[in-house]
């Protein structure tokens, strides 16, 4: 009797299993749909999911520096690549999550119009895209402007932010008239329209692969990474102008 009151009373004051928290850097066009996947995860794990948004440039080299992401979802491979080649992800956790399309946006409901009538459309005014050289909205967005031979003729007058949803702010709150983001990002933010869509040739294939970083000290990091390309995540992502990949 008085052993199973001493084990009863072991029970009672024994620590609870603590929850995992898991740490996410994603690309900051992930956003809108990341934390609504999050909060259903949440609502169904004991986990807490903490996801911090840059460019993906930027994260990349903070994880590369040590910062403790347990899972990293980049809007391009090449940064992908740079993580991977540093030693700073598992490679075998590597897959392509998600694609999405280039597109032109204007304040409000513009009229829509052919990207080769960017100079006409700009006019005086502020061309609003993500960093050029390293942030993928603004790489792709750099490279489909050099493909249809435009780059040179609006190159100073793009004013860069430093990720694709910065960009989209310039133009929703009317400081740039024209934008290049996401068609993601075009859905996300309703204060603004679609002028026109890139061609899917004039810029490399728009891909966002995911992994765990080696920093991981989670096993539902990979749990959390493999629910993206299942429901309800997929849809999630669809129906936020995304396409899932996998």
């Amino acid at each position: 009797m008085r052993l199973s009151f001493l084990a009863a009373a072991l029970i009672a004051f024994a620590p609870a299993a603590q929850a995992d928290e898991i740490t996410i850097f994603a690309a900051a066009s992930l956003k809108d749909a990341l934390d609504e996947i999050a909060v259903d995860w949440q609502k169904h794990h004991d986990d807490t999911v903490v996801i911090s948004y840059a460019g993906s440039s930027q994260l990349a080299k903070q994880i590369q520096e040590g910062a403790p992401a347990d899972l990293f979802i980049s809007a391009s491979t090449d940064w992908m690549d740079a993580v991977q080649e540093s030693g700073d992800i598992d490679p075998a956790t590597r897959k392509d999550l998600l694609g999405n399309t280039l597109v032109l946006v204007g304040t409000g409901k513009p009229a829509e119009a052919a990207v080769t009538e960017l100079p006409a459309l700009l006019g005086d005014g502020k061309l609003a895209m993500a960093l050029v050289d390293s942030v993928p909205a603004g790489q792709y967005g750099k490279a489909a402007l050099t493909s249809l031979g435009l780059w040179d003729k609006v190159e100073g007058q793009v004013a860069q932010a430093d990720n694709v949803r910065a960009a989209l702010k310039l133009v929703a709150t009317g400081e740039a008239p024209l934008g290049i983001v996401y068609g993601s990002d075009a859905v996300a933010e309703k204060g603004v329209g679609v002028v026109a869509a890139f061609p899917a040739d004039s810029h490399e294939d728009i891909t966002y692969p995911g992994a765990v970083t080696k920093a991981a000290d989670t096993p539902q990091a990979a749990a959390f990474l493999d629910s993206l390309s299942q429901e309800p995540a997929k849809s999630i992502f669809e129906s936020q102008g995304f396409t899932v990949t996998q």
